[in-house]
């Protein structure tokens, strides 16, 4: 299983499936993580956390244990 963290800066990939439960999953869904999507991975933060995500026309940072729940191919 291939999440958001195995992706290093500058890979693309498309998201598989959203895990994780309740608030969580909605409200990664709301912002545009549904199966299909292709996200890029652009850096991450000096310290390692958060990491910063491109989704379709906007930029989005999202914490380690966040971005262990999306599946990604």
């Amino acid at each position: 299983m291939k999440t958001l963290m195995d992706l290093r800066a500058g890979e693309k990939a498309t998201v598989k499936k959203v895990n994780g439960h309740g608030l969580l999953q909605r409200r990664l869904r709301d912002m545009g993580f549904v199966t299909g999507v292709t996200i890029k991975m652009v850096k991450p933060a000096p310290l390692g956390d958060p990491l910063e995500f491109k989704i379709r026309d906007y930029y989005l940072s999202l914490r380690k244990n966040e971005a262990m729940t999306v599946e990604v191919v």
